[in-house]
């Protein structure tokens, strides 16, 4: 046991190594971040349908749950859109710190879905990521843009998982996952038929952003979410979510090595994003602990 433990909690660092190299690849990608979510969406659906036939899983699904699954599709492909537009206009290390504020998004979203009170605790480290906000635009103004993209996607990002706590209850992981990825990318294409987005050039793509897309929607977005799934059967919710908030520690050292001085920020900033970065954390162990005593409590 201990050792599957072990191994599964190293599988958990290598998974969110791959969601940071996520951001990498959002970068190194020419096209727009539009046709980029939708040939992610698209090719992510044909991998997670392999792999829904190879298993033999069932693909049926009630109704009322389809309508679900479609609002939170769309907002998960608008969620990608902002992040990797915000990508595209500035670069990995605002994108991935500001996406970092998703969990104090959460903390705000939570109480209107399961009916709770927004606590004490959460609006002072609200206001702590606020303050390491500030600091950020105040020292990165030429990012303006690209922060306020990250901003609606961490905040987008937030509303999905809150939403997707809600039907894990009622269904599987691996199912919910593929109809919001499938009436995600029917979205994006509706959006693209509509502004006549479409065109010879749209599917003309370069070789390497081929490669990059195959990397992006396969490894990145079908297995890493396959595996998170994986992992959660052995370790608790408590360490998934702390190691998660590491990304982006990995996509910020990695963006400095692949893309040198473009990534090199004021002394500021780091400034900024470790305040942001420690309140995450902070946070987390927080609730840890409030959790383990309510546990204590009860018995």
């Amino acid at each position: 046991m201990q050792g599957d433990k072990l191994k599964n909690y190293l599988l958990l660092h290598l998974i969110v190594f791959i969601w940071g190299f996520t951001a990498i690849l959002g970068a190194l990608i020419s096209i727009d971040a539009v046709p980029l979510v939708w040939y992610r969406m698209l090719l992510a659906v044909g991998f997670i349908a392999l792999y829904f036939i190879i298993r033999e899983k069932s693909f049926k699904v009630e109704k009322k749950a389809l309508i679900k699954f479609a609002i939170s599709g769309v907002i998960i492909a608008v969620h990608w859109i902002t992040f990797f537009k915000a990508i595209k206009v500035s670069n990995v290390s605002v994108a991935l710190v500001m996406m970092s504020t998703g969990a104090f998004f959460a903390s705000f979203i939570e109480p209107f879905f399961f009916k709770r009170r927004i606590k004490l605790i959460e609006i002072v480290l609200g206001l702590l990521v606020i303050a390491g906000l500030y600091i950020i635009f105040n020292f990165e103004s030429q990012y303006t843009l690209g922060i306020i993209y990250a901003l609606i996607s961490a905040f987008l990002s937030a509303l999905f998982s809150v939403l997707n706590g809600v039907f894990i209850k009622k269904h599987e992981a691996n199912t919910i996952s593929f109809y919001q990825l499938l009436f995600g990318v029917l979205g994006v294409t509706i959006y693209l038929l509509f502004t006549q987005k479409f065109s010879v050039e749209f599917f003309q793509l370069q070789i390497s952003d081929w490669v990059y897309l195959l990397i992006l929607s396969s490894i990145c977005t079908a297995y890493a979410f396959i595996a998170s799934v994986q992992v959660m059967k052995y370790l608790t919710p408590y360490t998934v979510m702390l190691t998660i908030n590491l990304e982006p520690i990995y996509a910020i050292i990695l963006a400095l090595l692949i893309f040198g001085e473009k990534e090199q920020m004021n002394p500021e900033f780091y400034y900024g994003a470790c305040i942001v970065l420690i309140v995450v954390l902070l946070n987390g162990v927080l609730k840890n602990a409030s959790s383990i005593k309510k546990k204590i409590i009860k018995k």
